[in-house]
């Protein structure tokens, strides 16, 4: 029985390293002034960036029925089954509309829900390729990630609140004063809900406040027995800031394994530029995996 693992690219695994993975991954398409890109694919997450503060019409959209059935039946030519593995359904209609479309394919398409995105959504994508690989069955492989759906936990410091407002989640004069005061929202995503963590003046104190949640939650994971996995991930303009931001989380937390990635598209419309964030997830079974080159895996592209 061959086994694929598709997933989306929500979970900052794009169509070329995803080959070097042995992973499928659909590109997610942006609407940048009424033009589609596709994430990874026609345009970087570097540049991504570049259009979100040039350009107020960006928004991201999800995938057209047609070019997920499209993969689909591409993956399935040379495989029995396949897992797909999107975003959470508490953030997007995505994962529904592909558990409908699955329907047509007789137990051969498995979609997964287990309520994550990014970077704990690429654990997943990890833990079921490693899974695959031990043999496990589509319909196994599902059971045992929704299982673990929870097991995981993301925070998001902000450096404005700008694009918190474009989105409506917070007012226009909710996000004048929170600049005027310097007020940093942190921001957790848990069981794939984004939802408010606490509002810290300054930036410095900020990255403090998540270092501070970042170190409960993984002391809590570890008390319970789990193999974890800590990544951080920022949409800093200046490399050079993104650098520093890798060095303090892994001098913090006393860690030399952490991953390091940019914020996807899905979550950089909402954050904005010069955001900054950890994620520690349980991994189930991939030990294996950790000599992967995520230097190559990961770039932020021209």
């Amino acid at each position: 029985m061959k086994t694929a693992i598709v997933t989306d690219t929500n979970s900052g695994i794009f169509p070329k390293e995803g080959r070097l993975l042995g992973i499928y991954s659909l590109p997610m398409p942006l609407q940048i002034d009424d033009r589609t890109y596709y994430e990874g694919k026609d345009i970087s997450v570097s540049q991504f960036y570049k259009y979100l503060v040039q350009c107020p019409a960006v928004s991201t959209s999800q995938p057209a029925p047609r070019d997920v059935l499209a993969l689909w039946d591409s993956v399935l030519e040379e495989h029995d089954e396949l897992v797909y593995i999107p975003m959470s359904s508490g953030l997007s209609s995505s994962c529904h509309a592909a558990q409908v479309l699955a329907g047509e394919y007789g137990g051969k398409v498995q979609v997964v829900d287990n309520h994550r995105i990014f970077l704990s959504l690429r654990d997943s994508v990890l833990d079921a390729k490693a899974l695959a690989g031990a043999g496990c069955t589509a319909a196994e492989i599902k059971t045992e990630l929704e299982r673990s759906a929870y097991d995981s936990m993301i925070y998001i410091g902000l450096d404005t609140l700008d694009y918190l407002k474009r989105g409506g989640r917070v007012t226009a004069a909710g996000a004048a004063l929170g600049s005027i005061l310097n007020m940093k929202p942190l921001l957790k995503i848990e069981g794939g809900k984004l939802d408010a963590c606490a509002k810290v003046r300054g930036t410095d104190n900020c990255k403090k406040r998540l270092m501070e949640e970042m170190g409960k939650s993984i002391e809590l994971f570890t008390d319970r027995g789990w193999d974890i996995s800590v990544a951080v991930a920022d949409s800093y303009l200046d490399p050079t800031s993104s650098g520093g931001w890798l060095a303090m989380a892994s001098s913090t937390l006393f860690r030399d394994d952490v991953v390091h990635c940019p914020l996807t598209c899905s979550i950089g419309c909402h954050v904005g530029p010069n955001a900054f964030g950890m994620a520690v997830s349980r991994r189930l079974m991939r030990k294996e995996m950790n000599s992967l080159p995520w230097a190559i895996v990961y770039h932020r592209g021209p």
